[in-house]
């Protein structure tokens, strides 16, 4: 099996092959073999797995997944890495490579078609300029187990954020709202070709079996997220009333009050089942 994580392997297989980094496409490759190694033990992959990969590129985190897992599909948009991946990954009779964008593919169909039998996850190192789109379409497929990813290390931690933290925001509560976040491990800018100015994370999220919460109606519980997250540092008042306009203030008041809230609380500072008490009074309010 090629090392690709060995500098001294890497460079002249690229060059070969007349391949250069696209700044575009947020491509960093892996130079720590531990790196992929740790991100595949951690995910649970094992030979009841099948693993959806998204942006293989040259194969480090394929190869692992691979060695583990029972079937593995790796969704990549970069045609230039065709032959690289030949040499790399080009070995394992249990992988299929799709040439495509993962954001115009029917994931849960995919899933559906490839994983039979198999325990579904997701697995990536994703560029971090379209972290939040990917991990979006990933989830809202739901036909996921796990989803582990590497992302910007900020990004990680505003993901699992607690309520009242600066890092909390609308995203944390998309994701958790689906999963439990847990962040798995930091690994630093020098594990990369080219390094990138900032940390990375690696962060798991277990997909919930059942959800905690009360929700009536689903689009109306993340208006409410949206409008209050718009205003964080206003009044939970004034976003509501400014995604719910047939509210006005004094509606928006009157449901919060209704909710036993304060009617001077932010929403930066509201717990996910306290988002969702707030969004069935809109919606009682609406069929009354």
């Amino acid at each position: 099996m090629v090392n690709v994580t060995d500098i001294q392997v890497m460079k002249p297989l690229l060059a070969a092959h007349g391949f250069h980094f696209s700044k575009a496409k947020g491509q960093n490759f892996l130079i720590q073999s531990w790196v992929p190694r740790q991100i595949a033990e951690d995910a649970g992959v094992d030979e009841t797995a099948g693993v959806l990969e998204i942006g293989p590129g040259i194969g480090p985190l394929t190869q692992q997944l691979c060695l583990r897992a029972k079937k593995v599909v790796a969704c990549e948009l970069d045609q230039r890495l065709k032959p690289i991946l030949d040499i790399t990954v080009g070995e394992f009779d249990n992988l299929d490579i799709i040439w495509n964008d993962v954001l115009k593919t029917d994931v849960k169909a995919l899933v559906a078609e490839q994983f039979q039998g198999l325990r579904p996850m997701a697995c990536a190192n994703l560029p971090y300029y379209i972290t939040s789109p990917i991990l979006s379409a990933l989830l809202e497929a739901e036909c996921f187990e796990s989803v582990t990813v590497m992302v910007q290390k900020e990004v990680a931690v505003r993901i699992a954020a607690k309520p009242g933290s600066a890092d909390y925001s609308a995203f944390t509560i998309f994701c958790q709202y689906y999963t439990e976040p847990e962040i798995l491990f930091d690994v630093p800018a020098h594990c990369f070709l080219p390094q990138p100015k900032v940390t990375s994370a690696v962060i798991q999220l277990k997909v919930r079996k059942e959800r905690p919460w009360q929700i009536d109606d689903q689009e109306i519980f993340f208006r409410v997220v949206k409008a209050s997250f718009a205003m964080r540092r206003k009044k939970l008042t004034n976003g509501l009333a400014s995604g719910f306009p047939e509210l006005g203030k004094t509606g928006a008041a009157e449901v919060l009050e209704a909710c036993g809230m304060d009617v001077n609380v932010r929403g930066e500072t509201l717990s996910i089942d306290q988002f969702a008490r707030i969004a069935n009074e809109i919606v009682r309010r609406r069929g009354a």
